[in-house]
């Protein structure tokens, strides 16, 4: 009778630890409602921190060469693009560098200090400043008119590459030679003036002297190193030709009265390359849209900041449409008739 009761109480113990390892080893417990929680909580966070955020913040740095009709609506068109995009999650940091290369460098480097998330280059200068200044914050560029001068790209072919991308404002320059040949059949001489320390400006004056010669004007270069030298070197070219021709250039849009001062009482009418200059000197010009030039690059900025897209696979942007205007005040002073196709600049009449 011991001996069977001693069985029975080891069998006993033997099926209570069984039954105990198979708890442990095979069985999970439910979470409490306070473990469930907590949980989810840290789930719900980890999940905000690994989303992209929707209400992130931007800073953009804009460096723009010099104030003046053209790049001031360039400026313009990319803040209110990016606004529209962005809202109140962008905010910009805007610097004029007065006309200094120089300047640009050094608020390029302000900007590469301040970590900003985008660099807006307002004109040539500007974009060879931002390329020097940085490598890795996205750079877009506006009001240049050809990236592979700026950038001393050999064979070109229309996308950067790097953290470089952006709109131009080059015009048909060969639609351009041919206005003035629609304008001034009789003339022979055409003075090409431009300041020589604008890449683009220099690359634009030998395209259209091409352009012109075949049209069968003789051509002569008359370059100014800055606005120091800008008069007398605009009434040389104007003592000894029958027409000017200015392009797209920041030195000459910035002192437009001085060049207006040399050819009005002489009466030599001065085709050239965008609106704003030609309001201020001009007769007539094929020019673009600065401020839809800028909005195009403001759209660019925001798919670039909210990751949609990325700047080195950019490709540059050109300018939809161009039009046909003229200087109806100059005109009328010059004793200029211009055909019914173009457009009065506002502010001229």
């Amino acid at each position: 009778m011991k001996k069977l009761m001693a069985l029975m109480l080891v069998l006993a113990m033997t099926c209570s630890v069984a039954a105990c390892g198979g708890k442990s080893g095979g069985q999970t417990e439910a979470p409490s409602e306070a473990q469930e929680g907590a949980s989810g909580e840290e789930a719900g966070a980890e999940a905000e921190t690994d989303a992209p955020a929707g209400d992130a913040e931007y800073v953009v740095g804009i460096c723009q060469l010099v104030q003046h009709d053209a790049l001031d609506a360039a400026t313009e068109g990319f803040k209110d693009a990016l606004k529209e995009a962005l809202g109140d999650q962008v905010t910009f940091d805007e610097q004029n560098a007065s006309g200094d290369p120089a300047n640009c460098s050094t608020i390029v480097n302000q900007f590469v200090s301040d970590e900003v998330d985008l660099i807006l280059a307002n004109a040539t200068p500007a974009l060879q400043a931002a390329q020097a200044g940085t490598g890795t914050i996205p750079i877009l560029g506006t009001s240049v008119t050809e990236y592979g001068v700026a950038l001393n790209i050999k064979d070109f072919k229309g996308t950067v590459g790097t953290n470089i991308s952006g709109t131009s404002d080059l015009a048909p320059l060969d639609q351009q030679a041919q206005m003035l040949k629609d304008l001034f059949p009789d003339a022979e001489n055409v003075g090409l003036v431009y300041c020589s320390a604008e890449a683009n400006s220099q690359y634009q004056v030998d395209t259209v002297q091409g352009y012109l010669e075949e049209l069968g004007y003789t051509c002569k270069q008359y370059s100014f190193a800055d606005s120091n030298d800008l008069s007398s070197v605009t009434q040389t070219a104007v003592d000894e030709n029958d027409v000017l021709y200015i392009p797209t250039d920041n030195t000459a849009a910035n002192n437009t009265e001085v060049i207006r001062n040399i050819c009005e009482p002489a009466k030599m009418p001065v085709v050239v390359g965008e609106e704003g200059i030609c309001a201020g000197c001009g007769v007539a010009t094929l020019s673009i849209s600065y401020y839809d030039l800028g909005a195009a690059t403001g759209k660019m900025a925001a798919k670039i900041l909210t990751g949609e897209a990325n700047v080195a696979e950019m490709p540059i942007e050109y300018a939809p449409q161009f039009t046909k205007k003229y200087n109806a005040q100059l005109c009328e002073s010059l004793g200029i008739t211009i055909p019914d196709d173009y457009e009065v600049i506002e502010g001229t009449e």
